[in-house]
């Protein structure tokens, strides 16, 4: 069985607490087709570089003689267009790319065109567009993991898992980006691979999930530890899951949604508490997913976007999107693709879209094609709020204090701002049934608690 790859978005931000009278959502988001890839691909990588454009590496295109990929491509947010930039030295797909601090990407194993685990790894350099060979693994592996330590780590790379020549990897390896070299560190407890790979607040690595020897789907999940180079067992997940992702949430905890349990497509999601080395039931998904993308938006309070993926009862391609909100620890949907896709890759991009990229459709048909989500942020959220209460029943009292809140956020008050929406809030809710109709309420009520979450209250 062919694995396919998926793409994590990891970031973190904050959010505090303000009464309201719904729970916060994200406003309803927009997906919009952009320029498509110059080449059908899955199983490929996608990073954002340095200078806010996305680089696209590899994959998988199935037809002969090649269908294994080499290329790479940038998109560029500015003109929604993708160019070709220079090709890897080697073809591969189901391999990881990794942005280093000093904006090169690594790339490591994979898969070759003749099937056989990748043991080399090459650098982009996004100054020349070019690639070059570095170190070679000590292991061939694809569908593995790659994680970036932090600064006090060296900077290096962890590489864990995967699947080599003679079957599943529980070892692990540290890239040097000063030497160029690969060094062997402590092996994971269990060899494993599609496994999700975290690196939490502490600088420690969570790895959970995946394919593992024997009885198959793993629920366990193990630490690896930069400081002493050695992997400790913490707290298995509820259910033994692939086809997962895995994001960092505000506060520290690891958010696992959907997947496959080897039977059943999933719904489930679990949140992972560093401190406890605990898992803990929350809210489920609205549609079980699996080989789906999962993106964290900062300029959403820390919400996380999960697009796409296998669903359904025949396992379609889904074109539908939801969001995680971890203050009420639900789902709320988010709109539906422009085309259904899974193992497809998810970027979020500085200008706050998020630019999903390529996959296979229900007709296991390779997609060339790229679309972005947006949704509105504070700044563009405050002043629709002016213009709606200044037209609707008490529409002066309502209409000041609504401009007292675009003030606030325009001046960069949030907690001023904070305290105004609940006024705000507190004044609808005086006035629903009486000078306004419900739906009025309903839809002022919706715009608030909007500005509330893109303000982080």
């Amino acid at each position: 069985m062919r694995a396919l790859r998926r793409f994590v978005v990891v970031v973190a931000c904050a959010m505090v607490g303000v009464l309201l009278l719904a729970p916060p959502a994200l406003a309803a988001g927009t997906w919009t087709a952009t320029g498509s890839l110059t080449t059908t691909r899955i199983d490929h990588t996608a990073t954002l570089l340095s200078n806010g454009k996305v680089l696209v590496a590899g994959g998988f295109v199935g037809t002969l003689p090649n269908p294994v990929l080499a290329s790479a491509e940038l998109y560029d947010p500015a003109t929604g267009a993708w160019s070709a930039t220079g090709s890897m030295v080697h073809p591969r797909h189901l391999h990881t790319a990794t942005l280093l601090h000093d904006g090169r990407v690594l790339v490591a194993g994979g898969a070759g065109p003749d099937g056989n685990q990748q043991q080399s790894s090459e650098l982009y350099d996004p100054a020349k567009g070019t690639w070059t060979a570095t170190g070679n693994l000590n292991f061939a592996r694809q569908d593995h993991t790659a994680t970036l330590l932090p600064n006090g780590m060296d900077r290096k790379v962890l590489v864990a898992g995967g699947s080599g020549p003679s079957g599943l990897l529980a070892s692990a390896e540290l890239y040097d980006p000063a030497t160029g070299r690969w060094t062997v560190t402590g092996s994971m407890h269990t060899a494993r691979q599609d496994q999700a790979a975290t690196l939490l607040a502490t600088g420690k690595v969570l790895v959970a999930g995946g394919v593992g020897p024997t009885p198959g789907l793993l629920a366990s999940a193990e630490l690896f530890d930069p400081a002493t180079g050695t992997w400790s067992a913490t707290g298995s997940l509820n259910t033994a899951r692939i086809g997962h992702t895995a994001t960092v949430l505000e506060g520290g905890n690891v958010l696992v949604a959907g997947g496959s349990d080897g039977s059943n497509i999933l719904a489930s999601a679990e949140l992972y508490n560093p401190a406890t080395g605990a898992w803990s039931a929350t809210g489920s998904l609205n549609t079980a997913r699996a080989f789906h993308t999962a993106t964290l938006l900062p300029n959403h309070g820390g919400q996380v976007l999960v697009a796409g993926g296998f669903g359904g009862q025949q396992a379609f391609a889904l074109a539908s999107a939801e969001a995680y909100l971890p203050k009420t620890g639900t789902w709320t949907r988010q709109g539906s693709m422009i085309t259904g896709r899974n193992s497809h890759t998810a970027t979020f991009l500085p200008d706050g879209r998020v630019l999903v990229a390529g996959g296979t459709d229900s007709n296991n048909h390779l997609l060339t094609s790229a679309e972005l989500f947006s949704s509105p942020t504070a700044l563009e959220l405050a002043p629709p709020l002016v213009a709606a209460s200044t037209g609707v029943g008490p529409g002066k009292a309502l209409a000041n204090k609504a401009s007292a809140i675009q003030a606030a956020v325009n001046a960069g008050q949030t907690a001023h701002a904070c305290t105004r929406i609940k006024d705000y809030l507190a004044l609808v809710k005086a006035h629903t049934g009486k000078k306004l109709d419900p739906q009025q309420a309903n839809d002022l009520t919706t715009q608030a608690t909007d500005l509330a979450t893109e303000l982080r209250c």
